[in-house]
């Protein structure tokens, strides 16, 4: 076990680079505005079950699903990146199209869990794990991110409060067009491995 000690910080590291929860904080935050602490709490969780629902299920079942459905890695991730531009866009932009008429927080949990959290960055990195270190070392990894990943959006508002409403909406807007620029990459990759 003394030697998986390094392999588990390094996968941590690296998944938690790539699941980048200080990123989702001011998104977060502006989906759930004026919600109870008890759902902020509970979108928290459906963020970092569907993340971690994901993660692990690409590492357990690795290519399976891709044989299955007859899809590639490549087309993942084209498709996960026009996902992940639609976001950016919408953060660089200012523009609320994930939120319900009413304002309700409801699909807070699932747009922050995917494609924000855990989109083809993130299943490629686990996908890659798996290969060098086998199943254990990436299960633990996912582990410890996914509760530092839920701490950081448990107390998201207290984030957005001690860093300030300015501060806050220009990072959303400078890590938006950040998003949009990370997913136009990840489609330009999915094209040249389709090509």
């Amino acid at each position: 076990m003394q030697g998986s000690i390094p392999a588990i910080i390094y996968a941590f590291s690296a998944l938690f680079v790539i699941l980048d929860p200080l990123l989702s904080v001011p998104i977060f935050t502006t989906m759930v505005k004026g919600a109870s602490v008890a759902e902020v709490r509970k979108q928290a969780l459906i963020a970092v079950s569907v993340a971690g629902f994901l993660l692990y299920f690409f590492l357990f079942f690795n290519f399976f699903i891709f044989d299955v459905l007859g899809i590639d890695l490549p087309s993942f991730q084209v498709a996960g990146g026009i996902l992940l531009f639609i976001l950016g866009m919408q953060m660089a932009l200012g523009i609320d199209i994930s939120r319900s008429k009413d304002h309700t927080p409801t699909v807070a949990g699932v747009v922050i869990g995917t494609p924000l959290l855990c989109g083809p960055g993130a299943i490629t990195t686990v996908l890659l794990l798996a290969n060098e270190y086998g199943m254990v070392v990436p299960a633990v990894a996912i582990a410890l991110s996914l509760v530092a990943t839920w701490i950081i959006l448990r107390f998201s508002g207290h984030i957005q409060r001690l860093l300030g409403d300015c501060v806050t909406d220009i990072m959303a807007k400078v890590l938006g067009m950040l998003v949009a620029a990370i997913a136009v990459k990840i489609i330009a990759e999915g094209i040249m491995g389709i090509l």
